[in-house]
């Protein structure tokens, strides 16, 4: 069967993978409908994703169809829909065994650490599937990012009327700004880009925005949302060391940091005057838990969670790789592309 494999930074190929075996005790045997385009393969692509490995079949945010499964496998039936949570962890390690399965030691994520969904048929643990008996293959692959959104917010643990701000208007910080309404916080957007954020008010409805100049007007224009008292939460979803390095100042008193964004750049901050005098709390926030992607696929079935404004661009399977080129241009508006396998 065809496959689209990332040989190395820059360069996409399309390739003949073998086809899967029947599926073994605990396993589910796949049919990709949808692969959801990542910002992780923005970066695979550019060759600046840090855990990215080559080459490389990408593909985490998934829709599929379960064709078979394994002995013992009790949760997904073959013929059902389902989204599927992409982090593979051991079961064993101490972080696995204290529920932080997101961060397990020996983690393999699909389409990163391992081969992906960009293929028509592959097999995973049938833990994994997360099925939906109304959901459409586009809405099943949105639930992952979505979930990386979801686990951000809860990490801050934002409440009904505190200040929410969200740095970054991608589609990571487009996820954050869902999660934060649902808390009934106020939800604030940065970001550099004018347009992006044009896009923030109009699709996602959520007025209060910043355009960060750099210029000391973002920290000016906060103060006044916020009726000077800063944001409670402070959502970093950039991935750039300087913001990141700056987001602190942007907290409330008490205020929680997350960094849901990734660099390998050097993060720093002064300590005495902003973090200690503040009392601060800074939290990283790293893939989903299983629990996140049960409580999203309700949410939109439930009709609480619009996913019309996420997908912006569609592609063929054969189709991908010339377009995946443009897709990365800030012109081409890509909210989230979703290639049909």
């Amino acid at each position: 069967m065809r496959a689209i494999q990332l040989e190395k930074p820059h360069s996409f190929r399309m390739i003949e993978d073998s086809e899967p075996s029947a599926p073994g005790p605990g396993e589910a045997l796949v049919r990709v409908h949808r692969v959801g385009i990542c910002g992780t393969d923005f970066g695979g692509f550019l060759g600046k994703m840090p855990f990215f490995s080559y080459p490389r079949i990408p593909g985490h945010e998934l829709g599929v169809e379960v064709m078979a499964i394994g002995e013992g496998v009790t949760n997904v039936r073959a013929g059902q829909r389902g989204s599927v949570e992409p982090y593979l962890n051991c079961q064993h390690c101490y972080s696995c065994r204290c529920g932080h399965t997101n961060c397990c030691e020996s983690n393999q994520t699909l389409g990163v650490h391992c081969d992906g969904g960009l293929r028509p048929q592959f097999l995973l643990p049938a833990r994994k599937l997360h099925v939906s008996a109304t959901l459409s293959f586009e809405q099943l692959a949105l639930v992952e990012p979505l979930a990386i959104g979801c686990h951000a917010v809860h990490r801050g643990q934002p409440v009904q009327n505190e200040h929410v701000l969200v740095i970054g208007a991608g589609p990571i910080g487009l996820a954050a700004m869902e999660f934060s309404r649902l808390t009934g916080a106020r939800t604030i957007v940065m970001d550099v880009n004018e347009a992006r954020l044009d896009s923030v008010r109009q699709r996602m409805r959520i007025p209060d925005t910043i355009v960060t100049r750099n210029d000391g007007d973002e920290l000016k224009r906060l103060s006044e949302l916020t009726h000077g008292e800063l944001a409670d939460v402070v959502i970093d979803a950039t991935g750039s060391h300087r913001s990141m390095s700056h987001a602190l100042n942007y907290c409330a008193f008490g205020g929680r940091l997350v960094y849901v964004g990734i660099t390998q750049e050097e993060v720093s901050f002064p300590h005495a005057p902003v973090m200690h005098r503040r009392e601060l709390s800074v939290l990283a926030s790293r893939n989903a838990l299983p629990g996140d992607f049960t409580r999203i696929i309700k949410l939109i079935e439930d009709g609480q969670l619009d996913t019309g404004p996420w997908i912006t661009h569609h592609a063929e399977f054969d189709q991908m790789i010339q377009a995946f080129s443009t897709w990365i241009r800030p012109e081409t508006g890509v909210i989230k592309a979703m290639v049909k396998v």
